[in-house]
């Protein structure tokens, strides 16, 4: 995840912070149970600060913004292909290119005035369709999570209203939606797949916001296929990003990562930020965000297989705790636990329960929430059956669920 620059490992870029996550585990032991449960399997929370469980309190979401200049009466042109320098390659992509900014409702602590909107955070983001009367653009989900109303500057630094069309949390992407009258060019998305190490790139932006808005970074692929464990506001998740050199900082993130043909390659979301380490971006490969971005398009949210319960990690449990009140066995060391289960979802109906331990599903080891999300999400299919291996109060049982997606659930 990007952002500020202290001793912590990874982190996202974003102008604001956020209050850090402190683990918890007192909510379990006392029986309170707190959380969303949104794709199926979510992070079990405190209901006070209703944010994911975490031993690592180093990562920090952030957001931030940027904006400039053009004609909004030139007629829409798809970019494909450079005009032979990179200054080329800005000059035609830069009207694609918007600043996003997070808003948020502020009251007046003497009651006596109207709340007013107030920037909470900004990011960057890119114009990447045009249907009839509506323009399509991509960003990352924390760049507007949490937003009660969200602005998009434009070229020119015109500001206009965005609608949220949908987001998904754990790829960070998310698509807005702006009146097609302010859309006169639309970035092309290429394909990432055929990006080699060594390529050459560049990375536009506002870091810090907008007074360093559009600003053009140059760098090359410095690795591809790489995973990244990040934090999301559901749950962990281990996210497929590329590697760059190209500068990446606060204000970034949901900006696009740009091969040498002018095509949108990935969109910049995340960097290491510590002591003695440079370098070190990441961006998700376009080929994974087209899919999501036109079934948010569709749907407004992703459909995945869900089973409906909120997660704790084994870590965030004392081994006194799991031993002597749940009664598991000395030699099982890994699982996770059942902090809640959805009433009427599909974990409920197979019968599970508030601390169970879920150590296998589908025949594979589950060593952690982030190893049951990638195989319910990556390797079953909804209305499959699956198997489910669990010890509750130190027996050891098995249970088939049936997976649904969440609206048949939420029905």
């Amino acid at each position: 995840m990007m952002g500020y620059y202290d001793e912590t490992d990874i982190t996202r870029n974003k102008t604001k912070s956020r209050k850090s996550v402190k683990p918890v585990f007192s909510s379990i032991l006392s029986g309170v149970v707190g959380g969303a449960l949104v794709f199926g399997v979510t992070t079990y929370t405190d209901q006070h600060d209703n944010q994911p469980l975490s031993n690592n309190s180093s990562s920090v979401i952030e957001t931030s913004l940027q904006e400039k200049s053009t004609n909004s009466s030139v007629a829409t042109e798809e970019l494909s292909t450079s005009k032979g320098s990179i200054a080329d390659i800005v000059d035609h992509l830069g009207p694609a290119i918007v600043g996003i900014t997070n808003m948020k409702e502020s009251g007046n602590v003497f009651g006596n005035e109207q709340s007013q909107s107030v920037e909470s955070g900004t990011g960057s983001g890119f114009i990447f369709k045009k249907e009839g009367d509506v323009g399509y653009v991509l960003t990352n989900n924390h760049v507007i999570e949490g937003a009660q109303s969200i602005e998009v500057t434009l070229y020119d630094g015109e500001k206009v209203s965005a609608q949220l069309v949908g987001t998904d949390a754990l790829t960070d992407i998310a698509v807005l939606k702006i009146d097609a009258k302010h859309v006169t060019t639309v970035a092309e998305l290429g394909d990432s797949q055929e990006l080699r190490t060594g390529e050459n790139v560049i990375a536009i932006g506002n870091p810090l916001g907008e007074e360093f808005s559009r600003t053009v970074t140059q760098g090359i692929i410095s690795g591809i296929d790489r995973t990244i464990d990040v934090k999301t506001s559901e749950g962990d998740w281990a996210l497929n990003v590329l590697q760059t050199d190209a500068a990446i900082n606060p204000g970034n993130s949901g900006g696009p990562l740009i091969n040498m043909n002018g095509q949108v390659i990935g969109i910049n979301s995340l960097k290491i930020s510590q002591n003695g380490i440079e370098g070190l971006g990441f961006a998700i490969p376009s080929n994974d965000v087209l899919p999501i971005a036109e079934e948010l398009m569709n749907n407004g949210n992703v459909q995945r297989p869900f089973i409906g319960v909120g997660l704790v990690e084994m870590s965030e449990v004392p081994a006194s705790y799991l031993q002597e009140n749940m009664k598991l066995p000395n030699d099982v060391k890994d699982g996770v636990i059942v902090g809640n289960v959805s009433p009427g979802s599909p974990a409920a109906e197979a019968g599970l329960q508030q601390k169970d331990i879920i150590v296998s599903m589908a025949g594979q080891e589950i060593t952690s929430g982030n190893d049951l999300r990638r195989i319910l999400y990556t390797e079953t299919e909804i209305g499959e059956e699956v198997d489910v291996t669990l010890y509750r109060a130190g027996e050891k049982m098995s249970v088939k669920i049936k997976l649904s997606n969440r609206d048949a659930t939420n029905a």
